[in-house]
């Protein structure tokens, strides 16, 4: 195996292990039903919830597939950054850094977003839809980084800024 292989390789296990991680997250959200994932949603402040949680999980199985199949990576790398944004801000932030502390910490949503952000920048490698089409050169790199972390981030901003109205302080 010459380098060019293993780096292949290595994006095709780094973009493969995020878009399987994806993909099993967005149908673990609507199965058996999507309803208990918009009560989850709704009790952290998103509106309307059954529209959030349909949102979420839709992106996250779409963006798992296109990293499977490494299609328009950037912007499925973007929905990683964009979903993770979203969940750290309305679920995480408050909890800490370790997953395993009361209420979820963050490091996992953490890890995922530089995942994405990484992935966009890199590309999938040349074992690749994007690279069969031809349009791997076209989407890696600077333009790479700034599709997923404009979009992913922006896209998180806007959400968060028109659907989220935080629940009110317990004491």
């Amino acid at each position: 195996m010459n380098d060019a292989d293993a780096i292949d390789f290595a994006l095709l296990l780094l973009r493969c292990g995020a878009g399987a991680v994806m993909l099993a997250h967005g149908i673990n959200h609507i199965r058996p039903t999507i309803d208990g994932t918009a009560r989850w949603f709704g009790s952290m402040g998103m509106k309307p919830p059954k529209v959030q949680a349909w949102l979420a999980s839709i992106t996250e199985i779409g963006s798992g597939i296109l990293l499977l199949l490494g299609l328009l990576t950037p912007f499925a790398a973007a929905g990683i950054v964009g979903v993770m944004a979203v969940a750290w801000a309305i679920n995480h932030r408050g909890n800490g850094f370790f997953i395993f502390r009361p209420g979820e910490g963050w490091e996992y949503v953490m890890t995922l977003g530089i995942v994405g952000i990484a992935i966009g920048a890199l590309g999938p490698g040349q074992w690749s839809l994007d690279d069969a089409f031809d349009i791997r050169d076209d989407l890696v790199g600077t333009t790479g980084l700034l599709i997923a972390a404009v979009a992913g981030i922006g896209g998180a901003a806007v959400l968060l800024l028109t659907c989220w109205r935080p629940p009110p302080k317990t004491a």
